[in-house]
């Protein structure tokens, strides 16, 4: 976390960073996957894009 404090903090000083956040952060637990907490607090695997490439909003 101390690292990802020092890359946050360079990205915020410029101007195109200046709302740079941490969205995440890398696990053990599911190697290979990307799994979300819901609102509720359970959690969910977000599946790979299939099709068209759309922009994702999560």
């Amino acid at each position: 976390a101390k690292d990802a404090d020092k890359i946050l903090k360079a990205m915020r000083e410029n101007h195109y960073g200046i709302g740079a956040a941490i969205i995440g952060e890398v696990k053990a637990e599911h190697p290979g996957r990307v799994v979300m907490k819901t609102c509720l607090g359970a959690s969910r695997i977000v599946d790979m894009l299939v099709g068209d490439l759309l922009p994702r909003i999560c």
